[in-house]
């Protein structure tokens, strides 16, 4: 009945905004006539208003002289200028601006007409009309607005479930976004004022909403007025100032939406429907990487590709990345059978005319790896099929050794042999100093293509990744389902740091660094590594609650095989390094002289199935691998 009833009034305020059915020659006939009226009226209160509410016999002879010609000026530039022609739903301030100019005008004309009056009005009662005239045009023209403004404000304010709402940034953005929300009808926030920094915005108002303090006093405007959300209208904020906003509101149960920094330009309109939950990537230390697409699209533009491990996180971004740069053919291998079917329809419906092959496989199968090669000649391989989850490879390192070794020597002879151009590693900053098996199986994957490139005609090259902010199994989307859940969210140990990246910007770095020749071995600048218990505690913000009390943080210890805080290249390492287009390139240290009789001893241990020798093998190929302990509090890696 409520709903009835609030689509009821809003008919109503629509047919006083004249919007419903009329013709628009009618509408601008009835308010050419409501203008005529308000002229008339204003010319006899001007009168009434200089002679102190007396009307003399003499002036009403003066009256009926000047009112024709009055009329006929007024209305003429009225109608010369269009404003006849009224938006009732949408006047501003420029509408407003060309009101004054009209009627300033007419003012004008009918000045220089003034010799034709047989008896002219005094001029104070020309100026106290024109007055009179403006404003009550204006508010004619205006009050509909006005009243459904008033109107949408009352019923945001009452509705069930109406978030009082404040926005931080009463610039233009701010501006932009605060219209959008008085304009619409279904908005679910009630926007009590804004916070802004420049001391020249306090205690001024913005369309009707005040400014109410800066952004530090935004916990106590949150407590003081119920503010259950926070609207972030600040262009290219960045992730400092979000990081202490949310570090400011961590004790108010207050949730928050921000305008995406493609649509923080001042050109473009901003809407309700441009804001976005807070999200991780928001809370980077750094400006997002991007890369760019016409170099992107040279390099892939008409050459066959196959990805292995196409169906996972990363594998199925650059299946779509590349899919989007007209490849002359996709190949997407996977032993995932479900989500590498579901990706190739998907891809399909979005890209008919690409080839698209859906082949599920076992990269530990040599043979049939060949066979694949041969049949679909790749000229770029992107190998991102790994296991990659530390404890789990702790418990079974045969298996990793099996997979993320000769599995890796199997795509990379392939490649080889079928004459690739290129061949992409997705290894993992957990190869550098590694402290478990999944760290020593993609260092030793490294080395692997390294080995091979000395004897291939194809271009071999690493991709080093930090943590990628919602790839399967990472931390960020664990967290996310503890809160939903109701908590605890569990963290390894206090001081435990990571490298982040996007995985828009992990497919850019794959694909310009793999495909553009860059070097054997490149990292993404990221930045500073991130405190994995803030970023726990950012979250549990982001979602409107509160750090402790709403959502408790536990912490668990680090699990095997891994470190407090990881690093991106070896000494070594470091000492060849160069930085391109923030690509950090690198040259890794060759593998030892017995690589090869190494590594037969490291498969038959995993073939084996046995554990130790698995550990006893790695140590002997990579120096630096420790066996890995479970830290005590206060201990570091």
């Amino acid at each position: 009945m409520a709903q009835a009833m609030r689509g009821g009034v809003l008919r109503v305020v629509e047919r006083v905004e004249g919007h419903q059915r009329y013709s628009p020659h009618l509408r601008s006939l009835l308010v050419v006539l409501l203008d005529a009226a308000i002229i008339s009226s204003a010319l006899f209160g001007a009168v009434l208003l200089r002679f102190e509410g007396e009307l003399p016999a003499q002036w009403l002879v003066a009256i009926e002289h000047c009112l024709p010609l009055l009329l006929a000026v007024r209305l003429t530039t009225l109608v010369w200028f269009g404003l006849h022609y009224w938006s009732f739903r949408s006047p501003g301030l420029s509408e407003a601006g060309r009101l004054v100019l009209v009627n300033s005008v007419a003012t004008l004309i009918l000045e220089a007409l003034r010799p034709l009056f047989v008896e002219p009005l005094p001029r104070s009662v020309v100026a106290i009309e024109f007055f009179l005239t403006t404003a009550l045009m204006g508010a004619h023209r205006f009050a509909p607005r006005m009243a459904r403004q008033w109107y949408l404000d009352q019923l945001r304010s009452r509705a069930q479930g109406a978030k009082r709402t404040l926005i931080v940034g009463a610039g233009s953005a701010g501006d932009l976004l605060l219209r959008d929300l008085l304009h619409s009808a279904d908005s679910p926030w009630h926007v009590i004022g804004l916070v802004d920094d420049d001391p020249g915005k306090r205690c001024t108002f913005l369309n009707g909403r005040p400014v109410l303090g800066s952004i530090e006093e935004l916990p106590d405007l949150v407590m003081k007025h119920r503010v259950s959300q926070v609207l972030i209208a600040i262009p290219r904020l960045s992730p400092e100032r979000i990081r202490h906003i949310l570090g400011l509101c961590k004790h108010q149960s207050v949730s928050f939406k921000i305008i995406p920094a493609s649509f923080a330009y001042l050109d473009q309109k901003i809407t309700t429907a441009m804001l976005h939950d807070l999200s991780p990537e928001d809370l980077l230390p750094r400006d997002p990487i991007s890369f760019d697409q016409a170099e992107v699209h040279r390099l892939v533009t008409g050459r066959r590709i196959l990805v292995t491990g196409g169906a996972g996180s990363i594998g199925s971004e650059i299946a779509r990345q590349v899919a989007g740069h007209a490849p002359a053919s996709l190949v997407l291998l996977d032993i995932n059978e479900n989500e590498l079917y579901f990706l190739v329809r998907q891809l399909q419906e979005r890209y008919p005319q690409l080839p698209v092959h859906a082949i599920v496989a076992d990269i530990r199968d040599q043979d049939r790896l060949m066979r694949l090669g041969r049949e679909h000649a790749p000229q770029y391989v992107f190998h991102a099929a790994a296991h990659k989850h530390v404890p789990l490879m702790e418990d079974s390192p045969e298996e990793a050794i099996k997979n993320n070794i000769f599995g890796t020597r199997n795509v990379a002879h392939m490649a080889d042999a079928c004459g690739a151009e290129r061949f992409v590693l997705i290894s993992t900053d957990k190869a550098v100093h590694p402290s478990s098996v999944m760290g020593a199986s993609k260092r030793l994957a490294e080395m692997v293509i390294r080995d091979i490139a000395t004897q291939s005609r194809t271009a071999f090259t690493a991709v080093r990744f930090g943590n990628v902010l919602g790839s399967a199994g990472s931390v960020v989307p664990l967290f996310k389902q503890q809160i939903q859940r109701g908590g605890p969210v569990t963290v390894t140990h206090p001081d435990c740091t990571r490298y982040f990246m996007t995985i828009p910007e992990a497919v850019g770095l794959v694909v310009l660094a793999g495909l553009g020749g860059y070097g054997e071995l490149c990292i993404l600048d990221m930045g500073t590594p991130v405190r994995i218990a803030e970023l726990a505690a950012n979250l549990i913000t982001m979602a409107g609650l509160v750090p402790g009390k709403d959502i408790p943080i536990v912490y668990t210890g680090l699990r095997p095989g891994e470190k407090l805080e990881e690093t991106l290249l070896s000494e070594e390492e470091e000492r060849t390094q160069q930085v391109r287009n923030r690509i950090k390139v690198a040259q890794s240290p060759a593998p030892p002289p017995d690589f090869e009789l190494q590594l037969e001893r490291l498969r038959h241990a995993a073939q084996a199935g046995d554990a130790s020798g698995v550990k006893l093998a790695l140590r002997g190929l990579i120096p630096t691998y420790k066996t890995p302990v479970q830290l005590q509090v206060g201990e570091r890696a």
